[in-house]
């Protein structure tokens, strides 16, 4: 008897488990932009904000390389272990698939054997600086959402910034230092992400965690983007509502997890000694096995799927919205001015939908204010972009409670023509009036048009 309850118990938490992993935790992963619900005055739509899924982003990337022909095999060249300077029997030629390194190499599939990477050409010009800039692009905004990873197929390089562009390359300022030797390298103190705190987590450092040379087990790089994370969400990252907060009303910080592209900047390789061995300078070249990018697509909270058209990522925008990040009202949708959605209050967030514009009903309304959920965390000015960073968690009772976008309301949105706003999201229009603010006649739309009888339904004229 025991036995079998213990069983039916098992069984009912392996099927409650397996339920739970398909479903978002407590404060939601912004995965729905609209749902029905049902009010005293029937069925109406309720408004969320939402965002995609993080995916596997170097399944979209364009590489580039500068210089250009800094790749090895063309001429065919011998290289050497960097263990062994005497062991030089390992060939790169371009002509020749079982012995070309192109750029490719860096993002297909790992597993097999023997690993397959891009190399460059050796140190041979030494002193000559050996500097190779990679260039990864997306032609798209990407909100990042987990770790940088590369992977050195040789020794990882003695010196190497991580930088990102938020205009498409044409502008680029630095994400992190990599050294042997910081203070010789960059003149900057060697820190770890471990040194930070949530008044520092936008910090540049140069960190000497991942420059060591050769090793068999030491030929990952990190850019920590959980690490950074787990300052307002937890070392878990359980609390993801103070993260969440934290991002929607601090611009810079939302800013520093955003990319259009990356460039790996690498300037020394890796030696394993203090100097160069100028008898051996085969054994000297850069070499990378993998790169793992995971992010999302930036929509501005406008939708939930990200499309590959044109060999170009582009949101499938939802709340009436338009553009590579729905960061436009569509046509017809410009009742009020476009906002992006906002993560708060958890866990729904706040769609900020774009309305109908209502500019052919006589004279419209004036917009003399900006329509963005608006929250009290430490923003002193409502115009103040970057706000200095709130410490503490974050609760939904601290942001605007609306979950729904005005349709109307009896400032700006008057419902016409005698109708009456309903909760702010539809207008209930008098018999013979149609349309999102009773702006139409409903007889318009029936055989014969509005002739005299259709008067009866009309409202007498307004007071004087």
């Amino acid at each position: 008897m025991y036995l079998s309850r213990f069983l039916s118990l098992h069984a009912l938490w392996v099927t409650v488990s397996s339920v739970m992993q398909h479903y978002p935790s407590v404060w939601g992963h912004y995965d729905v932009c609209k749902t029905q619900i049902y009010t005293e005055e029937g069925k109406v739509w309720d408004y969320m904000a939402c965002q995609p899924e993080a995916r596997d982003m170097i399944k979209y990337v364009k590489v580039t390389l500068d210089p250009p022909d800094i790749t090895c095999g063309d001429p065919p060249e011998t290289f050497c272990a960097m263990g062994n300077p005497y062991m030089c029997n390992n060939e790169c030629d371009a002509s020749t698939q079982e012995l070309a390194h192109p750029p490719e190499l860096m993002f297909d599939l790992e597993g097999r054997h023997p690993s397959t990477f891009w190399q460059s050409t050796t140190w041979k010009d030494y002193p000559k600086p050996l500097h190779v800039n990679i260039t990864l692009s997306w032609n798209k905004t990407i909100e990042l959402t987990d770790n940088i990873v590369i992977t050195f197929e040789s020794g990882r390089p003695d010196q190497m910034i991580l930088e990102k562009s938020l205009d498409y390359g044409r502008t680029w300022q630095p994400y992190q230092y990599y050294a042997t030797d910081c203070l010789d390298a960059f003149h900057m103190d060697p820190k770890s992400v471990r040194d930070l705190s949530q008044h520092t987590v936008l910090e540049i450092i140069c960190t000497e965690e991942y420059s060591t040379g050769y090793m068999t087990n030491s030929k990952i790089i990190h850019f920590e983007i959980k690490d950074r994370f787990a300052f307002f969400a937890g070392p878990r990252l359980h609390n993801m509502a103070s993260l969440y907060g934290q991002l929607d009303t601090t611009k810079k910080l939302r800013d520093f997890f955003t990319i259009t592209d990356l460039r790996i900047r690498l300037l020394r390789p890796a030696t394993g000694e203090i100097y160069v061995d100028e008898q051996h300078l085969a054994r000297y070249f850069y070499a990378i096995s993998d790169i793992r990018v995971y992010g999302r697509c930036k929509c501005n909270l406008h939708a939930t799927g990200c499309k590959e058209e044109n060999k170009r990522l582009l949101c499938e925008c939802e709340h009436n919205t338009t553009g590579p990040d729905c960061g436009k009202c569509k046509k017809n949708y410009q009742g009020r001015p476009w906002s992006p959605g906002s993560y708060l209050p958890i866990p729904k967030g706040t769609a900020n939908i774009c309305i109908p514009s209502i500019s052919s009903i006589g004279n419209p309304p004036k917009f003399d204010r900006i329509w963005p959920n608006i929250s009290s965390l430490e923003v002193s000015k409502p115009n103040q972009v970057a706000p200095k960073l709130a410490m503490s968690t974050v609760s939904s009772v601290q942001v605007a409670n609306h979950k729904r976008a005005n349709v109307c309301d009896n400032e700006l949105l008057h419902c016409q023509n005698g109708g009456t706003c309903i909760n702010n999201v539809r207008c209930q229009c008098p018999p013979a009036y149609t349309g999102i603010l009773c702006e139409k006649l409903k007889c318009e739309r029936e055989p014969g048009g509005c002739g005299p009888s259709s008067a009866r339904g009309l409202p007498g004229p307004g007071p004087l």
